[in-house]
Parts: structure tokens; C-alpha cells; sequence
């Protein structure tokens, strides 16, 4: 079916059930990120593919809304569908709730999926609709009732972290929560979102495209641990060791019923930031539910030694893949044909040879010219364009290893490049070196260090629609919270404090539609400098080992301090990727790393 035959398949149904607007999140069952193909419903109503989105689906209008990041590929995409584009953030542009409490008339229905819905979401949308009377229908996966050909579940063999990797074992952090549990003086802990789960029992998936997480629910009190998974996942030695550490194994969906049974004197913590809101309607209304973040979250993004040593190791075999890349790409072009894709497939087999690689983190974001100006563009059959020996392009990528993930953005240059595209070039590559180089105090989070990558662009009136830094996960979700650095809170998700062994992407960009994009990433470890009177101060320390492109580089824009700090950087590149280099590859580092 097209686009336009499913709004009309759905719009049917809608009216059958006497639905007025249905509501369609980008969202699984875990609130993840990124979702397996089984539950991609707003794409499939869409057509739009972006990671980020959200669907109000009327019978005289839909909507899809979408962040900066995919404007460019949205208004492409929903063309001809007769969905109307709402940039989020733009000015005059209402958000989903405004949207609905404008459009929604007294006594109407407003209809979702309510597992693919976050308990905090849903009683928000109550909370906002209420004065209108609007009642919900929130038990039908009507999306799925008209997807005839949809994909089956994901049931992907399960792999156990051996703690040489996780450098915790599955014991002692079942420990850790229950401890923090008693401390809250919470019964029972509902633990729903994936990448959580996978950290907290040491066990890796492939239940998610680039996300090596299982599908799964979990409920902890203290004296037992029940994960809700599809059981065929784990071999028995895997089983076994689970149930040698008290986990107990039940079917996936059972979690529904079970948490029916909870006993009315029962404190249960969850988040109902991250549960969803079917699952919390089932558990009976006199239990008290304590909402707080999960116990998980700061455990998992505060790396321990063994996993900030293996990331070091993960990202030095991943500047070897990608400083190899860039030298064949520099090499190549315009002697033999290099596409979007093709260049893509190059870089994993560069990264395969490395030991211990799984896969990508993410699909690879390689943009060739004006494509680069599309903050997540990423290439198809039909987009897929050759490479010319001028220009620039922008490689936004990383990878699984069992020593951890890696994300890095270079751009590079091909060929002979305008005088505006290295004076965007270097502004983009001063914010993400004075942000590497920062130092502040313990307290501080992204939103007090944002401006520092921002600023040699905001100097000229210019600014990206994206936050600067992400937190990344350890052989997981490339991007991982609490820790972000952006210039603006986040309703519902505050700013984190930078902690010791947080890892965070450092990545300013530029784009200019329709003629180029520019992105430089690192990612940065959190350490702890010097205590004096005024109290810890923190610093930074670069994990990416990849040299920046000096082909993009006007010197006479950077300070004396700002080509000392990347003199440094290409110095320690040097030093720590040459000897993993052939002779001929140090002599090309070599030139690659020279000073300026």
C-alpha cells in the first residue's frame, strides 16, 4: 500500500472505533531510541524515516513532527503524502500537545498504542486534555491491524560480558540495586528500558539495528529477579549463569499480568519516563509508585576502570580504521569511482580487520557535498552519489567492539575548497577544540559548557540545530544518557552533572542547505583535575585518536592557544596510532599531523 492508501485504511478504522485523532510515537514497548523494523508504526503510516518523529493522524489532517536534525529529509520524504511537516523548536510551530489541545474539540477520543506511550507522556496528555473532556483509547495497535505484511518480533541470539569487558560482574551490581532499592525503601523495581537491562545483567543482544540490547522487561525485589524475554535467546550455559545469580526467566509479555499481582502495601520505583503507560495502568492503583530515575542510569554512565581502560583500547583500533580511511578516500578520489556507499562499505572492512569488532554502531552518515548539509543524512540506493575531487565530505560513524563503542564525525576534504567552506571549517573545529580543552568545576553540566563550542559561530550570527555532546554507551546505545551538552534544557530531561568516567561526544557542526555540511567529533572522557579551595575542577580527555583534515584549516582564524590545542592533539594522534601503521601510512600520519 502507499502512504496515502494506508491514512485512508487507518482513518477507517479510526471511525469504525470512533477514534478522533491517533496518536503515533517513534517508540517501542522500552521507549528506546532507535527501534527494531517491528516497530517502526510511524514510518510505515509515513513514509518518513528519520530515527526521531512523531505522528497526530486526524480524518482532515495529519501532522508528523520531527527535530532540526531531519527537516531537510522530512519535507522530501512526506512529499505528495499529504502529511504536513511541523519543525519542531521553529518559531509559530506548535508542539504535538498544543497541537492537540488546539485541534481536539470537547467529548473527542484521542487514540495510542499505550505500550508504545511512556506512563509520564500519557498522564501529561491526560493532565493537558482533561478541561475538554477527551477520552482515550489506548488498548488497539490499530497501526498494526492494517500492516499486513509487518515483520515478526526480533528474537536475536544472546551473548554474555564477560567481566574482563564489563569490569563488573552481574552479582555484585544485582547487589548495588538492591542496596540503592533498600535506601528508597522501595519493594520492587520495574526496569524496562533496554540498554539499562543489557548493562545490568552483562549480557548483549541484536534485538535493535546497531544496538546490541534484548528485548526484555525486568522486576527486581529482594529476593528475586524476573527478566521477561523470549526464552530461546539464551543458550543453556547462558541460562544457567543467570540462574546461578537468581535470575529467573519468564515469557516476554507475561510482565502485563504479573505486575496485576502486586500487593496493595507494595512500594514499586520505576520511571515513568522510560515505562510504558499500559504497563503502569496494570499495576493496581492503591500500590504506591515512587517515580524516579532508574537505579540503573548513573551506574551505567559512569564507567568503571576496566571500561574506560578497554574504551581507550576500542578507540585506538578505531583511529587506525578511520585515519586509513581518510588517507585511501584523500587518495582515491577522482581515480576510481567512490560513492556514499561505497565509501561506507570500505570503512567496515577497514574496521573488521580490527580485532574483537562486532559492527557499527550506527548506520554510517556519509555525505558527499550538499547532501552533508542534512544533519542524518544517510545514503540510499536512490540518493547515492559519487565523490569528486573537490569538496567536502562529512563521515559521521563508529562501531561495536568488545572493548566498548566508538562514535566519531570527520570532514574531509577531496579537492580545492572555497575560501567560506574553511572559514566554516575551521570555526566549527576552534568550538570543539576550546570545548576538549575545557576545564570547570565539579557541578557543572552541558548546559554550562555548551557555549564554548558554539561561540566561534554565534560571533558570526551562525548556529547548528543540534546539541553539541551525547553520552555514549559501553558496547551499547551509541547514545546514552544522563549526561548531554546542549544550550537548552530539555522538558522532563534536565541536564546531568559531568561525572568521573562519563564519556560525551564533542561535536559542533555547520550546515548550509543545499551546498555543504561540516561536523567535527570527538568523544571525551570526564576526569577530575585539580582540588583547590574553590572546590574539584574537571577536565577532559580525548578518547578519539583520529587527525583533523589541515586540507579545511585556515590558521589565521585561530588563536595562538587554539593551534596549540590542536598541535597537541595531532601530536598525541601521532604518537598513538603510529605504531599500529605500516611505513608508508606513518610517513602519510606524519604529513597528516603536522604542525601549523
Amino acid at each position: 500500500m502507499t502512504v496515502l492508501e494506508r491514512l485512508k485504511a487507518l482513518r477507517e478504522l479510526m471511525k469504525e472505533r470512533k477514534i478522533d485523532a491517533y496518536l503515533v510515537p517513534t517508540d517501542d514497548f522500552h521507549a528506546s531510541e532507535y527501534v527494531g523494523d517491528y516497530f517502526k508504526c510511524r514510518k510505515y503510516i509515513t513514509g518518513f524515516t528519520g530515527s526521531a518523529g512523531t505522528a497526530v493522524i486526524m480524518q482532515d489532517m495529519a501532522g508528523l513532527w520531527t527535530d532540526g536534525r531531519y527537516f531537510l529529509q522530512a519535507a522530501d520524504q512526506l512529499e505528495g503524502s499529504t502529511i504536513q511537516l511541523f519543525k519542531m523548536g521553529e518559531p509559530e510551530v506548535p508542539t504535538v500537545h498544543q497541537f492537540l489541545a488546539d485541534k481536539l474539540e470537547k467529548g473527542m477520543c484521542l487514540g495510542f498504542d499505550g505500550r508504545t506511550v511512556t506512563a509520564r507522556e500519557a498522564d501529561k496528555l491526560e493532565e493537558l486534555l482533561r478541561e475538554k473532556e477527551i477520552t482515550f483509547s489506548v488498548n488497539d495497535d490499530l497501526i498494526g491491524e492494517i500492516w499486513n505484511d509487518r515483520p515478526a518480533l526480533s528474537c536475536e541470539p544472546v551473548m554474555e560480558l564477560d567481566v574482563k569487558w564489563a569490569g563488573e560482574s552481574r552479582a555484585d551490581k544485582i547487589a548495588k540495586i538492591r542496596k540503592q532499592m533498600k535506601e528508597k525503601k522501595a519493594d520492587i523495581f520495574v526496569l524496562t528500558s533496554l540498554d539499562d537491562i543489557a548493562w545490568f545483567l552483562n549480557i548483549r543482544g541484536n534485538d535493535v539495528h546497531c544496538c546490541p540490547v534484548v528485548l526484555s522487561y525486568l522486576v527486581m525485589t529482594d529476593k528475586e529477579l524476573r527478566l521477561f524475554v523470549n526464552e530461546t535467546v539464551f543458550s543453556e550455559e547462558i541460562r544457567a549463569n543467570l540462574e546461578a545469580d537468581g535470575v529467573e526467566i519468564y515469557p516476554y509479555n507475561d510482565v502485563y499480568s504479573y505486575v496485576r499481582t502486586i500487593d496493595a502495601d507494595q512500594k514499586v520505583l520505576l520511571s515513568k519516563a522510560n515505562v510504558n503507560s499500559r504497563l503502569v495502568s496494570n499495576i493496581p492503583s492503591e500500590v504506591t509508585i515512587l517515580d524516579e530515575e532508574n537505579l540503573t542510569l548513573l551506574p551505567k554512565a559512569i564507567k568503571n576502570e576496566t571500561e574506560v581502560e578497554n574504551e581507550r583500547i576500542a578507540h585506538i583500533k578505531d583511529g587506525v580504521a578511520v585515519t586509513r580511511f581518510i588517507r585511501w578516500m584523500k587518495e582515491t578520489v577522482g581515480k576510481e569511482k567512490i560513492t556514499e556507499l561505497s565509501a561506507a562499505k570500505k570503512l567496515y572492512q577497514f574496521r573488521s580487520e580490527q580485532e574483537n569488532f562486532l559492527g557499527d554502531s550506527f548506520d554510517p552518515i556519509i555525505a558527499y557535498g550538499k547532501h552533508a548539509a542534512i544533519v542524518h543524512y544517510s545514503a540510499t540506493e536512490e540518493t547515492d552519489i559519487p565523490f569528486e575531487a573537490r569538496g567536502m565530505v562529512l563521515a559521521d560513524t563508529g562501531g561495536h567492539y568488545l572493548e566498548g563503542s566508538t562514535d566519531i564525525t570527520r570532514t574531509v576534504v577531496l579537492g580545492p575548497v572555497t575560501d567560506k567552506e574553511k572559514k566554516y571549517f575551521t570555526a566549527v573545529l576552534r568550538g570543539n577544540l576550546n570545548l576538549g580543552a575545557a576545564k570547570f568545576k565539579y557541578g557543572c553540566t552541558g548546559l554550562n559548557l555548551d557555549y564554548i563550542a558554539r561561540e566561534p559561530l554565534w560571533e558570526m550570527g551562525e548556529d547548528y540545530n543540534h546539541g553539541t555532546g551525547h553520552g555514549i554507551g559501553y558496547l551499547l546505545n551509541v547514545h546514552e544518557g544522563p549526561n548531554s551538552i546542549r544550550w537548552k534544557n530539555i522538558a522532563g530531561s534536565p541536564a546531568a552533572v559531568l561525572e568521573e568516567g562519563m564519556l560525551t561526544s564533542d561535536e559542533p557542526g555547520y550546515y548550509l542547505e543545499n551546498e555543504f555540511g561540516i561536523r567535527h567529533e570527538n568523544i571525551v572522557l570526564c576526569k577530575k583535575a585539580e582540588k583547590t579551595s574553590f572546590g574539584q575542577f574537571m577536565c577532559f580527555e580525548y578518547l578519539t585518536m583520529v587527525p583533523f583534515d589541515l586540507d579545511g584549516v585556515d590558521p589565521e582564524q585561530m588563536s595562538v592557544r587554539e593551534r596549540k590545542l590542536l598541535n597537541e592533539y595531532h601530536k598525541e594522534v601521532y604518537k598513538t596510532l603510529s605504531p599500529h601503521l605500516n611505513e608508508d601510512e606513518k610517513e602519510w600520519l606524519k604529513q597528516a599531523t603536522r604542525e601549523i
